[in-house]
């Protein structure tokens, strides 16, 4: 649906040149949340507004339904800029119109009739929450109200793309929970193609389809949001995935591991579950068919889209002999096993 072909934006000063983004490729299909995702600078806005040209690459081709965008005469791509709606974080709203001028902008500009934008908008209005208060001011509304008002001007000139730039880093989290599920439904319901910029990584392993990843103005890996969180390849998406589930060990037993085995140590692994897997007692089997005898050091479960994982840390103690037989039962029941190292006694 959007295809981001070479993609470089190059920003001059008096004295340098300064790379935006370098040399981006990146397909958007009709349908998904693409959340991209980043450090702060590392060009996820200055990519998301070359999308509908809001920023004009410096090379590089923008194709939006198989139209090239940056070859449209002005007009042309106002008309399309109409199909590709967009969300900022601080809300962008007319502080001296109510809720319902707010939202009814676009199709003001696109000289609706006072009945089509009526009848347009209370729809909306319901979708998003805000009926009782489509005669409110922004000053009388809370920080999710404004971002309800600003999702459902975007979805007025009911648009194939929504765009999000940073949407829910100004809401506190029970407010971004909510919010992220109204864009879940108007993903489901209208089928529109999500793009959510965040620093935070935790609100898009909540909702996206896939995750592109960007640093310094490159991509440096693109995954769908299961592969992304269980198997990241760069060094920068390991880290990430790293904190955010929770892998990065205790200092205490970080500190005690060691990648040799020596006489008597015994080692200390962990374990990926994905899927309906992280529901069957495999552990309870190695133990009690194997005869393997783990300890859980670490835990966590985390719900990944639709799909449930399990991140475990456990120490094989006692007699290590069985320790491959073990291992390898449970990869062939599809679960992920990595042999962390090795501790000469027992954390506990």
């Amino acid at each position: 649906m959007i295809k981001l072909n070479h993609i470089t934006k190059i920003y001059m000063s008096s004295d340098r040149r300064f790379y935006g983004l370098r040399d981006i490729n990146l397909t958007i299909h009709q349908g998904e949340i693409l959340g991209i995702v980043g450090h702060s600078g590392a060009g996820k806005s200055t990519l998301l507004r070359c999308i509908n040209l809001l920023e004009r690459p410096t090379e590089g081709q923008v194709c939006f339904d198989g139209q090239e965008l940056t070859t449209l005469s002005n007009a042309d791509l106002r008309l399309v800029r109409r199909q590709i709606g967009m969300i900022f974080q601080q809300f962008n709203l007319l502080s001296s119109k109510t809720v319902f001028e707010n939202i009814a902008l676009p199709l003001k500009f696109a000289h609706y009739s006072k009945s089509e934008i009526q009848t347009t908008l209370l729809p909306l209005l319901k979708l998003t929450g805000l009926t009782d208060k489509q005669l409110a001011y922004p000053a009388e509304l809370s920080g999710g109200q404004k971002q309800r008002v600003a999702i459902a001007r975007a979805l007025a000139s009911q648009p194939k793309v929504l765009l999000c730039d940073e949407a829910t880093s100004a809401l506190d989290p029970e407010t971004t929970l909510k919010i992220l599920q109204l864009l879940k439904e108007i993903n489901l319901c209208f089928e529109i193609t999500i793009v959510f910029i965040s620093h935070q990584i935790e609100v898009v392993k909540t909702i996206c389809d896939r995750i592109a990843l960007l640093d310094q103005g490159s991509i440096v890996e693109v995954a769908d949001i299961v592969n992304f969180f269980t198997a990241p390849k760069s060094d920068l998406a390991k880290k990430l995935v790293s904190l955010s589930l929770k892998h990065e060990l205790p200092s205490l037993l970080k500190n005690r591991l060691s990648p040799e085995k020596k006489m008597g140590s015994h080692a200390v692994l962990r374990i990926l579950f994905q899927g309906h897997v992280a529901a069957e007692p495999l552990i309870a089997h190695v133990m009690r068919e194997i005869g393997i005898h783990l300890n859980i050091l670490q835990a966590n479960m985390e719900c990944l889209k639709d799909t449930l994982l399990g991140i475990m840390v456990v120490e094989v103690m006692g007699d290590q002999d069985s320790l491959p037989q073990g291992m390898q039962y449970l990869i062939d029941k599809g679960l992920h096993v990595e042999m962390m190292g090795y501790i000469n006694e027992s954390i506990i």
